[in-house]
């Protein structure tokens, strides 16, 4: 079996991304019994789906984690969809800032994660590690690259499971933005270890609620 691992580069003024710093730590184990190969992303419309393509046809992996940076959440959150519209608030890296356009003109309104995200949830708790179903991806690049890696791999026909899992900002972050949460590169290390883990042990996912109410 094998594991890609995607993290995006640093973005919106920002010296460092938890995503990246996460990955260079996984490149080359084996989680699992399953080699991992990751890949860094540029924080720019299509040029991310198209270094994902890059990624997937040179690993052809069995499952992927896409992982990217939520600023302001407490706790890894693995998402459950994936909405075909770009709408940001800020500029990516190469300044493009699109409003209410779709990623996929052929692609339906929405994408199902195909990892068992409620079971790497009840999993992650059990090992101390804070995390929940998160139900948007936002809609900037880390909903585009969710959405572009579930279109290709539904254009494959679903041969390959994959998803997105957002994690907090690193505790040096939390320091220049005051009063927004963090958590360490080792426990957010640990905390992709296991979901590989449970993902390459769980088909159906686990019937527990990950609901909110609002």
């Amino acid at each position: 079996m094998k594991i890609l691992v995607t993290g995006f580069d640093p973005f919106g003024g920002e010296a460092v991304n938890p995503a990246l710093e996460a990955i260079k730590k996984l490149d080359g184990l084996v989680v699992g019994g399953a080699v991992v190969t990751t890949w860094t992303i540029p924080t720019v419309r299509w040029k991310a789906i198209a270094a994902l393509k890059e990624a997937i046809l040179a690993v052809d992996p069995d499952i992927i984690f896409a992982v990217g940076q939520a600023g302001g959440r407490a706790e890894m959150t693995p998402e459950r969809i994936a909405i075909n519209i770009d709408d940001y608030r800020i500029k990516d890296n190469e300044g493009n800032e699109p409003i209410d356009e779709s990623i996929a003109s052929d692609g339906p309104s929405a994408y199902w994660s195909t990892l068992p995200i409620k079971k790497m949830v009840t999993v992650l708790r059990q090992n101390g590690i804070p995390a929940s179903v998160s139900n948007t991806a936002g809609t900037f690049l880390c909903n585009h690259i969710f959405y572009g890696l579930m279109h290709q791999l539904h254009g494959e026909g679903d041969k390959r499971r994959g998803g997105f899992i957002h994690i907090p900002y690193l505790p040096e972050q939390a320091a220049r933005n005051p009063g927004q949460p963090s958590m360490s590169l080792e426990m957010i290390v640990r905390g992709l270890k296991i979901g590989i883990e449970v993902a390459l042990t769980t088909v159906e996912d686990a019937q527990v609620t990950g609901g909110t109410i609002c």
